[in-house]
């Protein structure tokens, strides 16, 4: 099978978008098939990791406003020529909205089907950043998916909301995690003695450091006595965190084994944002060992079973989200029984077996396709 894999976002080490589609790639590969990877061309001057064994093409690109390390793609005719040089059998189109529309168009040139995959709360971030926009973005995302043969949601959340704004033929395709990469056995006690020298609950956040993951909200945890937090990450609300949260140590952003190490290291995961289609970094956490507490809103509800693989707060809530950390810092068995199940639940959510679920995907869309067609 040949696919053609098209990501509005790079490059993959900050980027989930990015992240999933050179995971999905490399899955492809490794089943036999041939994947060609389109993405935004990295900064001028930056060299971007070598992307394993799918080849990619650059296209033009720009910084996501306040967080330059993120490049977003723009409409260009390399992608249509991209596609029409890779003969698929099938487009994906990962989180599409820019490029979406050329995907499509280059695949009905093809004659080829298209799975677009939603990753991203396009409508939320627009009333965060803006106030306004919300049903523009709502329109986009209907016209560009109701326009593919298949969409794939991450989460139950957004399957409904997809199906709420009248986007037809949709799957439930959830991420994967790299159980070797991110499990317990990195835990790293001269790191955790560095960050919480005098043994305190060591708690953290791990992503993007803007508006709308409202990180602010760790502030009353952060505060409490007994309490060391950490904050893994960059983006443009970093200097107004580092005011509101004084106390807290922030890393900067950290890849590779680095990020393992502290995964491992945290005693308690925190997420605050409450637009997440999945959270990755959820069940990075789970994978690591590390209990979690996240808002009930969006992935984390397909992620954490409160009270048994994590605990759920109020989305927006700061002070529901101090008492979930003062539960867990007061209860050190509480703690490690939902650090142990968490790690279990996830146990059997490797990539490989997430990218054996697209593959049952794609074959879904080829049947149709030659059901049609006879």
């Amino acid at each position: 099978m040949r696919v053609v894999i098209v990501t509005e976002s790079y490059p993959p080490d900050v980027n989930g978008v990015a992240h999933c589609a050179l995971q999905t790639a490399r899955h492809l590969a490794r089943r036999g098939h041939h994947p060609l990877v389109i993405a935004p061309a990295p900064a001028p001057g930056v060299r971007v990791p070598t992307d394993g064994p799918a080849p990619v093409v650059h296209i033009p690109s720009l910084p996501l406003p306040g967080y330059p390390q993120v490049r977003v793609a723009l409409p260009s005719r390399r992608l249509a020529r991209a596609v029409a040089d890779h003969r698929p059998d099938i487009v994906h189109l990962a989180s599409p909205f820019v490029l979406g529309p050329r995907g499509l168009a280059a695949a009905a040139r093809a004659g080829v089907p298209v799975v677009s995959v939603y990753q991203t709360d396009l409508a939320g971030y627009a009333r965060t950043y803006l106030g306004a926009g919300e049903a523009a973005a709502w329109r986009r995302i209907h016209a560009v998916h109701t326009a593919s043969d298949l969409t794939l949601a991450p989460s139950t959340s957004s399957l409904r909301a997809l199906g709420a704004h009248g986007v037809p033929r949709l799957r439930l395709w959830p991420r994967g995690v790299d159980t070797e990469r991110f499990d317990p056995a990195h835990r790293d006690p001269g790191l955790r003695r560095a960050l919480a020298p005098a043994g305190e609950l060591l708690i953290g956040y791990i992503g993007r450091l803007a508006p709308e993951k409202h990180v602010e909200l760790l502030g009353p945890a952060a505060a409490l006595p007994g309490v060391r937090t950490v904050i893994v990450g960059d983006g443009p609300s970093a200097p107004a965190l580092r005011t509101a949260l004084p106390g807290a140590h922030f890393t900067g952003r950290l890849t590779g084994p680095d990020l393992a190490r502290l995964h491992a290291s945290l005693d308690v995961f925190v997420h605050t944002g409450p637009f997440e289609t999945f959270c990755q970094t959820v069940q990075e956490a789970q994978a690591s060992g590390v209990a979690v507490i996240a808002p009930a809103a969006g992935g984390p509800l397909d992620l954490v079973d409160h009270d048994r693989t994590g605990l759920l707060v109020r989305p927006g809530d700061a002070g529901a989200l101090r008492e979930a950390v003062v539960a867990l810092r007061d209860d050190p068995a509480r703690r490690a029984r939902l650090a142990a199940a968490g790690a279990a639940a996830v146990a059997d959510r490797s990539w490989e077996a997430i990218g054996d679920r697209l593959l049952d995907h794609y074959r879904e869309v080829l049947r149709a396709r030659t059901a049609v067609a006879r």
